[in-house]
């Protein structure tokens, strides 16, 4: 039986962004392909350390217990340049840090935002701000993580989520308008003369909408 990833909250994150692969990276960029291979076989057991994105997609996956185990409410799937080969210490990490991640995609090399929309994404999360400006570019649900000081408390498992709106839950017409005439008088022309016509739906729509099927699943639980 096919797994089907529809009534789920579906989140690709990159490598990178779920774990610090500075290091990595850097001896990629000197090294190059074959020598990185070696690398990454020789430290293969060495547990990488959480990324930007890691505190986010572990209280993501806390979620999973609103529902039975094989009826998980969270989908996160790795998206990786690597190859399978050198994406098993990638693997590994993810066991190591008991994340609920089953499903990885090793691109070799391709963008791994074309997966978005194959893999139904609500939101793609990467380090590399080439991808997710490409990714966008083509309205696709991606953000660019952002290196932070922050100190997260693992005992706080309470999901925070903002949005902004223009560009992100709608589309960004009237910004567009105020960018293109740089004047406030048409801007505000246009959405009277708009204001009962609903915007389209912006990139991170279906994320907005897969939080509030998890928010009623929450309360449900009450």
């Amino acid at each position: 039986m096919s797994y089907e990833l529809d009534n789920r909250l579906v989140v690709g994150v990159s490598s990178s962004a779920l774990f610090n692969l500075t290091e990595s990276d850097a001896y990629f960029q000197e090294h190059k392909e074959e020598k990185y291979r070696i690398y990454q076989k020789e430290r293969i057991d060495d547990v990488l350390e959480p990324g930007v994105a890691f505190p986010f997609i572990q209280r993501l996956l806390s979620l999973n217990d609103l529902r039975s185990k094989d009826d998980p409410v969270v989908e996160v799937i790795v998206l990786s340049k690597n190859d399978p080969s050198t994406g098993l210490r990638v693997l590994r990490s993810i066991k190591s840090h008991n994340l609920n991640i089953s499903r990885a995609v090793f691109t070799q090399g391709e963008a791994p935002f074309r997966y978005i929309e194959a893999l139904e994404m609500s939101l793609f999360l990467s380090a590399n701000r080439g991808d997710v400006d490409a990714a966008t570019r083509l309205k696709y649900p991606a953000g660019h993580v952002l290196p932070s000081t922050a100190v997260y408390d693992s005992s706080d498992q309470t999901l925070r989520v903002a949005f902004d709106f223009d560009g992100v839950l709608g589309d960004d017409e009237a910004e567009r308008v105020y960018q293109d005439t740089g004047s406030l008088e048409e801007y505000h022309a246009h959405e009277t003369e708009n204001q009962d016509r609903a915007l389209i739906p912006g990139p991170l729509k279906n994320l907005l909408l897969d939080l509030n099927m998890i928010q009623k699943l929450e309360t449900q639980k009450l």
